[in-house]
């Protein structure tokens, strides 16, 4: 009788990852330290979180042109990177999707989109979908805010940018920039993790 039951739970435990890809579990936790990286921008070079030799820490976020939660983010992106980029947390953007599946996400595209809405970050293709994974990242926008210590990019805040992706002007909560305000400071963050509110992303 045990048996049976231990061989159902391996069943279902089979199956779900069969249909999943993936465990539920998959993905950074806060307190976890992300690996580097190392993906085209939209200039052709290279880019990596150990080129940022003076900074304190990152705002990566998966983000793309197709999706309206993402396009509704994009103003609210730029002020961030240029609030928080000088005080040692740029934003890392990285495009998560797969271009067959979503042509309106290919770089020729990405380039054209940072050009019309002046970005002032790296905009990144996550080629071969290899990065979004290991973050466990499934909404596009899904911010990771890193934190720069001796042991590596430290997890500390996982989620939305705000409260409202609808109206910029009726927020009431800032998440990301509490919570880089709270580093900066050298506080706790008070919210740590939210639900991402966005588009899936496609793979």
């Amino acid at each position: 009788m045990k048996r049976l039951k231990l061989l159902t739970v391996f069943v279902l435990v089979t199956t779900l990852f069969a249909f999943t890809g993936k465990s539920v579990s998959d993905g950074y936790k806060i307190g976890d330290l992300a690996t580097d990286f190392s993906l085209e921008n939209i200039d052709g070079k290279m880019v990596s979180l150990s080129d940022y030799k003076d900074a304190k820490g990152f705002i990566v976020i998966f983000t793309c042109n197709t999706c309206p939660y993402a396009v509704a983010y994009e103003d609210r992106i730029v002020a961030l990177d240029r609030k928080y980029a000088s005080k040692g947390y740029p934003v890392i953007a990285i495009m998560p999707n797969n271009t067959d599946v979503k042509p309106g996400d290919n770089m020729e595209a990405m380039k054209a989109r940072a050009k019309a809405k002046g970005f002032t970050f790296p905009y990144l293709m996550d080629k071969g979908q290899k990065i979004y994974p290991q973050y466990g990242a499934t909404k596009t926008p899904h911010v990771y805010l890193l934190e720069k210590t001796r042991k590596g990019n430290e997890v500390k805040y996982i989620g939305a940018i705000d409260d409202n992706y609808k109206d910029a002007t009726a927020v009431t909560t800032k998440y990301v920039e509490d919570a880089v305000d709270a580093l900066l400071d050298g506080k706790e963050i008070k919210v740590k993790e939210t639900r991402a509110i966005g588009c899936t992303i496609k793979v």
